[in-house]
């Protein structure tokens, strides 16, 4: 049994008292117990052990000899006391109540088991603790991997009164292992949802279960919202990269969007590959924000994944390229406020005041980017305030920026964007993140 196996029985049996024996009372401590008054119910005689017997089962003397982990000696006490002829159930209880201490001690997995089986079925085993012990014995089950045997055990636990709450987590995973997907989801799903309406925010693990059943089943729409379930509370690099790679993939994913997810990727993420860099770079440059093709640029090669390998050629170049057009849209873009006014809709001030945003003059693109939407006309006004919650995010106006990205619909892809934009910005504050490329 596995050191981790053994601890979480250490602490099944310190939950329902099982890691210690139990008290004991021999027959002749309770011949000279005080006399009960008489009522008018006869009073319940208390269950005893007879003296030879207690001699064996003495609790002191097992405690220290556990704790000693002098198993064999412990194993020649119940072995002997086992011999004894016409045992009462109490003393079969009590026995049983030392093998499983024993064999919990000592690794003895089929004698831990065994025991608590017999401990649960004896008549000696008060009600109110019954359903405690069959719990553990659930867990031992599933610790044990019989996850058909943990299933039904702990579907007793609540037909004894338990509560489901306690086991649903336990039971969806046990019918994930057990290769019942479809109710290992319905018993996760009805978790989280009781968690939910407790006010109790989920464990790690139940929403990775659920990831992990949405995946086996190759249901990749319940996939992905179980993924982004997960990243919301517990985000990670790589959780974030599957998530993003799964958007890009969608069907429905607009190309026309690939710089702003580029844009969304290169923030969230502390490296992208080679390509990505590329990709962004070329895409800048083709949308009319060679300034931020530079960065994409230099940022791959600040992170050594551009200008080494077959490819370092290309790399050097492209960053020549995007240089001197960085450097000339950086001289000229005075010269576009202008034209950019005279528009008839804002797509031109929109524009102008996110390539301002690119040069880090995040005031006067914002304010720009503003007047755009405000002066209307706009082909594509999700994609404008798209621009606008990005320039909010480098200028460090969170607020406005959840604000701005909540208020984006759209089903081909900038839905997405402007949902992982807000889960990003509202991810949990001791958690990690890359500082946002300006």
């Amino acid at each position: 049994m596995s050191q981790f196996r053994l601890a979480r029985i250490s602490l099944i049996l310190a939950a329902i008292g099982l890691n210690a024996a139990p008290a004991l009372m021999t027959s002749a401590t309770a011949q000279s117990a005080p006399a009960t008054p008489a009522t008018s119910a006869a009073p319940t005689k208390p269950e005893t052990v007879r003296p030879e017997l207690y001699k064996l089962l003495d609790p002191a003397a097992v405690k220290v000899l556990i704790d000693g982990k002098k198993f064999a000696e412990v194993q020649e006490r119940l072995t002997a006391a086992e011999a004894y002829a016409n045992r009462t159930p109490y003393e079969n209880y009590v026995i049983e109540r030392m093998k499983f201490s024993l064999g919990s001690a000592s690794g003895n997995e089929a004698m831990t088991m065994s025991s608590l089986e017999a401990v649960i079925n004896s008549p000696s085993t008060p009600a109110v603790d019954k359903p405690e012990f069959i719990l553990a014995m659930g867990n031992l089950q599933n610790n044990a991997k019989n996850y058909t045997k943990a299933i039904e055990w702990m579907k007793r636990y609540i037909a004894e009164g338990g509560s489901p709450s306690r086991v649903r987590a336990s039971m969806s995973r046990a019918y994930y292992l057990n290769n019942d997907l479809a109710t290992a989801k319905t018993e996760a799903q009805t978790h989280l949802a009781e968690l939910e309406k407790a006010g109790t925010p989920p464990a790690e693990g139940d929403l990775r279960l659920l990831v992990a059943i949405a995946g086996k089943q190759k249901d990749w729409p319940a996939y992905t919202v179980a993924l982004e379930k997960l990243i919301a509370a517990y985000p990670s690099q790589d959780l974030w990269a599957d998530l993003l790679h799964r958007m890009y993939g969608k069907t429905s994913f607009n190309s026309r969007l690939l710089l702003d997810a580029y844009r969304l990727e290169s923030t969230v993420l502390k490296q992208l590959e080679a390509e990505t860099y590329v990709n962004m770079a070329e895409e800048a440059v083709r949308s009319g924000f060679p300034v931020e093709a530079k960065k994409a640029v230099d940022a791959g090669f600040a992170a050594n994944v551009l200008g080494t390998g077959a490819d370092a050629a290309k790399h050097k170049s492209l960053r020549d390229r995007v240089s001197k057009a960085a450097a000339d849209d950086a001289k000229n873009i005075a010269t576009g406020e202008a034209s950019a006014a005279k528009m008839k809709d804002g797509t031109g001030l929109v524009n102008l005041g996110y390539a301002y945003v690119t040069m880090d003059e995040f005031d006067k693109g914002i304010e720009r980017i503003e007047k755009g939407i405000a002066k209307g006309g706009l082909k594509r006004p999700e994609e404008a305030k798209l621009k606008l919650g990005m320039a909010y995010v480098k200028a460090g106006r969170k607020d406005d920026a959840i604000k701005t990205f909540e208020t984006i619909k759209g089903n081909d892809g900038i839905g997405d964007l402007a949902r992982y934009w807000t889960m990003w910005l509202k991810r949990p504050a001791d958690t990690a993140a890359p500082v946002a490329a300006k």
